[in-house]
């Protein structure tokens, strides 16, 4: 069996070897050509799988190591057999500890504690569930907005809209694309969206960057405070202008934790065994990424928890990182935006952190625990 392997997938080479020969490439070769003796292709969210790619190839099944699927004709897939998995959810602590550290940094702007701002999640899936969670454990109100949720199960947990807008010091973003239909989001942030929203608002978008209708928000954008971005309407070519808009910007890197990405392949892994009638045998924890403990000594911290958060994940430094665009040629830009995220630095989720506290301090302690580290109090 020929496995055709996207090579930035994590561990996917040894993750998959016990299926077939894996062949792994750069996203920017994978061809109609290359998958003509191909049974299994495997792709991040930068592959366009369609028609094009794949009509008149052998290959019978096909996995994404991403959240989404916007980036799959599904139809084309299931009206030829051929057989799809992705990793719905495998990011998503990886998203939720990026918001968290977005908000610290949009409270610290605010002149505010996070506990004293409302956030607005919209779309309450994988990942806006746990921010959910980990911005209850700041103390902070939650306002939920997902329409087919409510749908479905009536609760009033969900929100309309127009009343998260109006309520909500912090909107953040947690939607898939769909261009139409009901409950369409391509280009639902514009500036009537924005108008609607509470002045000074803060704005977070780590969903897909076409999900706000980056020509109109800009001329709205002056009504709200922060911004934070860390997807981009037309990646890897990013308008440079709404980059200069934003506070906090990012490489589309919210969800790049190793653990995420570990977890990613091991789902798409398990999913093509089970597809071929075969056991697994290989984990994410054979990577001995479980085994990776990191200790902080904030005894001496006058804020432990945004010391912390920022010791395990620095946002600012991918926010600083990007900004180097600026001098890059235009052509050179694309290339950069690419690198950045090809090139990106280990990154560990909270609960490889054990932070010493020191005595007296059990609200931080129980803040911390809540987002997920080990605390010596």
């Amino acid at each position: 069996m020929k496995i055709v392997v996207d090579k930035l997938i994590s561990k996917v080479e040894e993750a998959f070897a016990d299926l077939g020969a894996v062949t792994a490439v750069s996203s920017g070769m994978m061809s109609r050509e290359l998958l003509l003796d191909a049974d299994v292709l495997l792709v991040r969210s930068v592959t366009r799988v369609n028609r094009e790619l794949l009509e008149g190839t052998p290959v019978k099944f096909v996995a994404s190591a991403s959240i989404g699927v916007d980036h799959v004709d599904v139809d084309f897939l299931r009206e030829g057999s051929i057989g799809f998995a992705h990793a719905p959810g495998s990011s998503a602590d990886s998203v939720a500890e990026y918001i968290i550290a977005a908000l610290f940094e949009i409270a610290a702007k605010s002149g505010r504690a996070p506990n004293e701002l409302t956030l607005g999640i919209v779309g309450a899936g994988n990942v806006g569930g746990r921010v959910c969670r980990l911005a209850a454990a700041l103390g902070m109100e939650c306002v939920l907005n997902d329409p087919p949720k409510k749908e479905l199960t009536h609760s009033e947990a969900y929100r309309p809209i127009d009343e998260l807008l109006e309520r909500c010091d912090i909107v953040s973003l947690h939607v898939p694309l769909i261009s139409g239909g009901p409950n369409a989001t391509y280009h639902m942030v514009d500036a009537g969206f924005v108008s609607r929203m509470k002045q000074g608002a803060a704005l977070i978008n780590t969903s897909r960057g076409r999900v706000v209708d980056e020509q109109s928000f800009k001329t709205a954008r002056s009504r709200l405070g922060a911004v934070v971005l860390d997807v981009f309407e037309k990646e890897p070519a990013i308008n440079v202008e709404t980059l200069r808009l934003a506070d906090i910007a990012t490489p589309h890197i919210a969800g790049y934790s190793i653990d995420g990405k570990l977890r990613g392949t091991e789902m798409i892994y398990r999913s093509a065994r089970a597809f071929f009638f075969k056991d697994a045998r290989w984990s994410a924890d054979a990577s001995g990424m479980q085994k990776q403990k990191h200790a902080i000594d904030l005894s001496a911290s006058k804020d432990a928890v945004y010391d912390g958060v920022k010791s395990a994940y620095s946002i600012m430094a991918d926010d600083k990182q990007l900004r180097c665009i600026y001098s890059a040629a235009q052509e050179d830009a694309v290339k950069f935006f690419e690198s950045l995220r090809a090139n990106y630095p280990k990154r560990l989720e909270f609960p490889h952190f054990t932070l010493t506290l020191g005595e007296g301090r059990r609200r931080e302690a129980e803040a911390l625990k809540g987002l997920g580290f080990q605390v010596n109090a």
